[in-house]
């Protein structure tokens, strides 16, 4: 692999940058709000993606016949990392999870409702798999979807639907054959929000975020809703699944977190000697800065594996997603530690040591490690199809 960025990519790059400076804006991007908090939940994120969708950039992997620019993945790569590092609203669901998937295997109506919509950032989609007794594991989820008429009646409860509250639309799983294997039998839907019979309710996060259970009675959606084949439904959830794991946990984050503890370091004192001379903390710098760029280039991996493949790849997703997100949460650990009792003081306090960032990240990364499929699932993910060990 060659680590170094063309020409052609730098200029990308550059043109990114001045977009953003373009179009800073305090309510649209907040550092302290990372990954999984990065969404386009207000009028100003929508406006902003609505201009990323003017230059183009919403569909950059998409073929051409639907309106994308048939790019290479490590430009949409590069502009993920770019609007994450300004915390600002990343690609998301509708360009990645959804979009992607609706190209694969969704019927013709389907792509014609809703690709140019994805593409003109005018919807927003919730993503409905987890339910209380199917959180990390998809294929056990019950939400019951009964044949009538023209379509399916849905009962039952999703839970950790983030963008429940302000999403236009539901990308769900639901069982349409209770018989069939764990595995088989589930099927994809999309539904209006402001479905009769559907009740959102607010479940808050210990890291200050708001996500929503979802509780579904006698709910219809139209069979021209259902999304790809019958009962082939997890198929595509576990693919659509790698590209969660990959593009919205960005690197970005996590190497700024990185920057601003090591620039703390160099300057701050404890007992009236300068923190960088203690062998303790430098031994710590070191590790910890050894394992971010290892987290970089995993990242860097399965962007490049991607390129080539025609199927996403599921290890390298994996390995990605649980090493990121177990090395932020390392990090937000280690500098709760080097700051020490400051640490623990809100951004809003004006003396606050790194701009407060520690005390929200120390919270927030516990949920990384749990959105787009826990570290136990990756861990089972890859001892199975990379060593093929066998299943628990």
């Amino acid at each position: 692999m060659d680590f170094e960025f063309t020409a052609e990519e730098q200029r990308f790059l550059r043109e990114v940058d001045e977009f953003l400076e373009a179009n800073r804006d305090p309510r649209v991007m907040d550092p302290s709000r990372e990954n999984l908090a990065q969404l386009v939940d207000t009028p100003e994120r929508r406006a902003f993606m609505k201009k990323l969708a003017k230059r183009g950039w919403l569909g950059i992997t998409w073929p051409k016949a639907y309106g994308g620019q048939a790019g290479k993945g490590f430009y949409e790569y590069l502009l993920n990392e770019k609007l994450a590092s300004v915390g600002g609203p990343q690609l998301g669901k509708g360009t990645g999870v959804v979009g992607k998937t609706l190209i694969k295997v969704a019927s013709e109506k389907l792509k014609q409702e809703f690709l140019p919509k994805i593409l003109g950032a005018e919807i927003e989609f919730a993503i409905g798999y987890s339910e209380p007794s199917a959180g990390s594991d998809a294929a056990a989820m019950r939400l019951k979807a009964e044949r009538k008429g023209e379509g399916w009646v849905l009962n039952g409860q999703k839970v950790f639907t983030t963008s429940a509250h302000f999403a236009d639309w539901y990308w769900i799983g639901a069982r349409t054959d209770p018989d069939a294997p764990k595995h088989h039998g589930i099927t994809l839907f999309l539904l209006p929000m402001n479905a009769p019979g559907l009740t959102i309710q607010a479940m808050h996060t210990i890291g200050g975020e708001r996500t929503n259970a979802v509780f579904f009675d006698d709910v219809f959606v139209h069979d021209d809703y259902r999304v790809g084949e019958l009962n082939k439904g997890f198929q595509y959830i576990a693919e659509a699944l790698d590209l969660e794991r990959f593009g919205m946990f960005t690197f970005s984050p996590i190497r700024g977190r990185m920057e601003l503890l090591c620039d703390y370091v160099k300057t701050a004192e404890r007992d009236g000697e300068p923190l960088k001379n203690d062998p303790v903390v430098r031994q710590k710098i070191a590790q910890l800065a050894t394992e971010c760029e290892v987290a970089r280039l995993l990242g860097v991996r399965f962007v490049d594996a991607a390129l080539d493949a025609t199927k996403t790849p599921t290890v390298p997703a994996s390995e990605y997603k649980l090493y990121a997100t177990e090395f932020s949460r390392r990090l937000a650990d280690a500098t709760m530690d080097i700051v020490g009792p400051g640490s623990q003081l809100l951004a809003e306090a004006t003396d606050a040591p790194l701009a407060g960032r520690p005390q929200g990240c120390y919270l927030l990364t516990v949920l990384e490690t749990i959105g787009g499929g826990t570290s136990e699932v990756q861990k089972n993910i890859i001892a199975t199809r990379k060593h093929g060990l066998p299943r628990g």
